[in-house]
């Protein structure tokens, strides 16, 4: 079964395998012991502290190994807030980060600091001029991913670390979707990264804190790793961990361009085999093997589940299949369409022949999901040739239907109004406000704003121009 989820979990590597069973043998004891067992331990820890920091592009005694990728996020934000608590509690994050950092953004901002959380432009990536703009006095630290994990799109870190620099503020890097492929480019303070993203044991996290970075641990004082990760290392991981790193760098340059070749062909037939689809996220300045497009009148809980017993494993950013039943971040700040979301993420080793499969497969499980919604492939004319602008408007009731309800019921009645005719979508699902405006840019269309409904919900207007 082809699996192409490797941005939320990559295959484990036949490296990391290897590596991880000779440590059980060979790793167990505690690496801060003088006995031979412990001596023998620290060796393999170093090793993998040295093999890592070179990946990283670091000096070993920079790095240390956390427990997740998510604590190795928590604890460096924390220490970089602490250590320059004096010069302010201003912290900068963009709005398409990883959940792990706009978490601890929304902790700080609790536990009293301010947060600006930086825009995206429709590729979802961050302009480096307004992270220049939101720096100020009292800024304590910055982040910002190297690329996104939804959609691939890769950030201008240079040119952010940069300005960030100039300033006097520290960078924080979140590099776990790219630091397979490469180190990253710029003059940053601190990066963060987790090893299940490329290929490694899950429960390894890497944290770098770059000489002269101020930095205060959170929490109680620990002798292991630089105080800056208490507990005993996992050490067995964390020597998988390094050596599948090493072994995935070592082919990045050649499977990065066969990964791209795949998706660049995902990216340009998806709109030719499906009607109404956006393939989301930057053309050109991307990861290799990630690929995201929006299908209208689709919800995405059913199209995943269609893929799967299609035999494909892919994943979704969609409101529907989250336990919050909120749209993605990522999307919202994209202003993309948020409904119907498929993330096509190939791991390393992924067959041209199982991407053509997937091709074969998806207009018939779209087209599927779409009739069981009741909606056909194609949107019928309008009902009439012309209408004035003060036409008075349909209306169309989605008030307490979620998910792709309110853009279905708008398709339905579309080849109602005449063109020029104006349509209030009423609905109380906060997807609405996303996907409305979005369906309109795609099909052509006119948004021409919202108004509140009494008793609760909102009318969202569209006008008809073709």
């Amino acid at each position: 079964m082809p699996y192409f989820d490797a941005a939320s979990a990559a295959p484990l590597h036949p490296v990391a395998r290897q590596a991880l069973l000779a440590a059980l043998d060979e790793g167990w004891a505690d690496p801060a012991r003088l006995y031979r067992e412990g001596r023998r331990a620290r060796l393999l820890l170093d090793a993998a502290r040295e093999a890592a920091a070179e990946a990283v592009g670091c000096r070993p005694d920079e790095l240390v190994f956390t427990s997740s990728g998510t604590r190795a996020a928590h604890s460096g934000i924390a220490g970089a807030l602490g250590g320059r608590r004096r010069v302010g509690r201003h912290l900068i994050v963009s709005a398409v980060e990883h959940s792990s950092v706009l978490h601890a953004a929304e902790s700080h901002e609790t536990d009293g600091g301010t947060v600006t959380r930086v825009g995206v432009d429709r590729t979802g990536a961050v302009d480096p001029s307004a992270y220049a703009a939101a720096l100020r006095p009292d800024t304590a630290l910055a982040c910002l991913q190297s690329a996104n994990h939804e959609v691939g799109t890769e950030q201008p870190v240079a040119e952010v670390a940069a300005a960030c620099r100039a300033a006097g503020v520290p960078l924080l890097v979140d590099a776990a979707q790219s630091l397979a492929w490469g180190p990253v480019a710029g003059d940053w303070s601190l990066l963060t990264a987790s090893a299940h993203k490329w290929g490694g044991p899950s429960g390894v996290g890497l944290l770098a804190v770059r000489k002269g970075t101020r930095f205060a641990p959170a929490g109680p004082g620990d002798e292991r790793e630089s105080g800056r990760a208490p507990g005993f290392e996992n050490l067995p991981a964390i020597v998988a961990a390094a050596a599948s790193l090493r072994a995935v760098r070592a082919g990045a340059a050649r499977e990065a361009e066969r990964l791209r070749e795949l998706t660049e062909r995902i990216r340009a037939r998806v709109p030719e085999l499906v009607p109404d689809v956006e393939v989301v996220g930057d053309p050109v300045r991307r990861l290799p093997g990630i690929v995201t497009f929006s299908c209208l009148y689709v919800d995405g809980e059913t199209l995943l589940h269609e893929l799967d017993r299609a035999g494909y494993s892919v994943s979704s950013g969609s409101s529907c299949t989250s336990s919050t039943l909120t749209p993605s971040h990522v999307l919202v700040a994209m202003g993309v369409l948020s409904e119907g979301n498929v993330r096509v993420s190939l791991p390393a080793g992924a067959a041209a022949g199982d991407v053509e499969g997937f091709l074969d497969v998806l207009p018939g499980v779209v087209r599927g999901v779409r009739e069981k919604w009741g909606v056909r492939m194609e949107i019928r004319p309008g009902a009439g040739d012309s209408g004035p602008e003060g036409a008075g408007p349909l209306v169309v009731d989605a008030l307490g239907k979620r998910c792709p309800v309110p853009v279905i019921e708008l398709a339905k009645a579309w080849g109602e109004v005449p063109v020029g005719g104006l349509v209030r979508v009423l609905s109380d699902d906060e997807a609405a406000r996303l996907d409305i405006p979005a369906w309109c840019e795609m099909r052509g269309q006119r948004y021409e704003g919202e108004t509140a409904v009494e008793g609760g919900g909102v009318a969202y207007l569209v006008r008809r121009l073709s």
